[in-house]
């Protein structure tokens, strides 16, 4: 990774990067302990549909888990979101559908998320962001900055990716994933397929009311899930009302499984 620039604020130092894949230079940011200087535990964190690799919910948990736990955060942004839109007006057509979806309220948008040629390009870039995930653990680790202690964390579009990059990658040691289900727009059978073949611990969040993932779909990709230890947390409440203490139980999982930093 090329470091772009770096910022240091109570404790956590912020690098701005640059992973080269390829012929691609995929924008990210990662957090670290001010004045870090050993390997240690880390966290790659996905984030949703329409943000990006600083959404606030990233953002809050990065700095968490550098602050609380001595831990490194990394986030990157997947195809077509934050810097590496390409189409602005077809990004701002894709803000305002989700949030038409929303208002409809649970049980409103029943009407696939995606026509077949839109959902045949959602799956390539899909792909392409499981492909820069796997190389940037290669980075991470060339680069010494992880000890090989390595989870995950994403919700909605972030486990529609990263289920499938925890499920190809043994690397990732244990992972959080949520607010995706079984037949929601997250992919067919390979999704399942991926689901099934886990064997990482998970932490699924789903929401009770979510307008976006029926209740019966979220239960249902918990239920494929192959891992042998898995725990599923609900609450109130629609896609975007995950409670904020649920970032002290995501905490907590990965200290459990990763352990404490040197």
């Amino acid at each position: 990774m090329d470091v772009v620039s770096e910022a240091t604020e109570r404790g956590v130092t912020e690098r701005q990067v640059i992973l080269k894949v390829g012929d691609e230079s995929v924008p990210g940011i990662v957090w670290l302990p001010e004045g870090a200087t050993a390997t240690r535990p880390t966290v790659v964190l996905g984030h949703g549909g329409v943000v990006h690799k600083r959404a606030p919910e990233v953002l809050g948990l990065a700095r968490r888990l550098v602050r609380h736990r001595g831990y490194a955060a990394i986030a990157l942004d997947a195809p077509e979101h934050g810097d590496r839109i390409t189409n602005k007006d077809a990004a701002r057509a894709a803000r305002r559908a989700l949030q038409a979806r929303i208002d409809q309220g649970p049980g409103g948008g029943i009407a696939p998320m995606m026509d077949e040629t839109q959902a045949k390009e959602w799956n390539r870039r899909v792909m392409t962001h499981v492909s820069e995930l796997s190389a940037l653990l290669d980075d991470t680790e060339s680069s010494g900055l992880t000890d090989g202690r390595l989870g995950y964390w994403g919700m909605s579009m972030g486990t529609g990716i990263g289920l499938r990059f925890v499920a190809s990658d043994r690397r990732i040691k244990a992972a959080v994933l949520g607010l995706s289900g079984l037949n929601s727009g997250m992919g067919d059978g390979d999704f399942e397929a991926a689901a099934r073949s886990l064997r990482v611990p998970i932490l699924f969040l789903m929401q009770w009311n979510d307008e976006l993932v029926p209740r019966q779909s979220g239960l249902d990709l918990f239920e494929a899930i192959g891992s042998e230890e898995k725990t599923l947390h609900s609450s109130p409440g629609g896609h975007v009302q995950v409670p904020v203490f649920e970032n002290d139980a995501a905490e907590l999982f990965f200290s459990r499984h990763l352990g404490p930093a040197a």
